[in-house]
């Protein structure tokens, strides 16, 4: 890998996608793993309110935060660390591990930026890790607007819009997607059983580590520390 190359690469398009990243024995092992955890009919963790604000259909765990050291190893790899620093330079922090699992027929993710993008220098970044394919067939691709995470708040809009500068990602089983957190992205509706991803967050140094509390939609912002809308955004 030329890790400088990958980190300008990210910072032009706001998003960065390397297929067959990770070792498919080790994205087995974790998706086993996940699948025990949540088993067949899983419960919603976010209130009513902000699933049907939001239009998201996501169930997150936080396995390192619940004391479960599996899934540090793909964490810890030489080569996410290497360029994890490249693109936000030394003193870089971890926040958490974060699965993502949706249901069969779910919403996906609308449009949305993972923490409020008015402050340039305070973001997250996505460090993404597929442990199934992704596909037509399964839907649940991802979409990223290359360039947003350079031009401020999201537009106030249509949940789930079509754009014509937005490319649709199909991730496999091992590939590593990193999204700057004020970049737009959503998920499509999910279509197979099921739809997994586990996102390592991190962010650069002397970012507050609640930085994602407060997300930004195209018809509000909702703080998770509080669960509720503390904006509504209106055409």
């Amino acid at each position: 890998m030329d890790i400088n190359a990958l980190a300008k690469t990210f910072w032009l398009q706001g998003y960065l996608a390397i297929d067959h990243f990770f070792d498919d024995e080790l994205m087995d092992s974790y998706q086993a793993h996940i699948l025990r955890h949540f088993g067949d009919e899983p419960d919603f963790i976010h209130n009513s309110d902000f699933l049907e604000k939001s239009n998201t259909d996501v169930i997150p765990w936080f396995p390192q935060l619940d004391g479960i050291n599996d899934f540090d190893t793909a964490e810890q790899d030489p080569r996410l660390i290497a360029l994890t620093e490249a693109i936000l330079g030394t003193g870089w922090s971890s926040l958490y591990s974060m699965v993502m699992f949706s249901k069969q027929g779910s919403n996906g993710q609308a449009w949305h930026q993972d923490c409020p993008p008015e402050d340039k220098a305070q973001f997250n970044l996505n460090r993404l890790a597929y442990t199934m394919d992704i596909d037509d067939r399964s839907g649940g691709r991802l979409l990223v607007m290359p360039g947003t995470h350079k031009g401020g708040v999201i537009s106030v809009g249509d949940m789930n819009e079509d754009f014509a500068e937005q490319v649709v990602l199909s991730p496999k089983k091992g590939t590593l997607i990193l999204i700057h957190g004020h970049a737009w992205h959503r998920v499509q509706p999910v279509m197979s059983h099921i739809r997994v991803s586990t996102n390592y967050r991190c962010c650069p140094a002397n970012t507050p580590e609640d930085i994602t509390d407060t997300c930004v939609y195209r018809n509000m912002r909702y703080q998770f520390s509080s669960n509720s809308i503390i904006e509504e955004r209106f055409p």
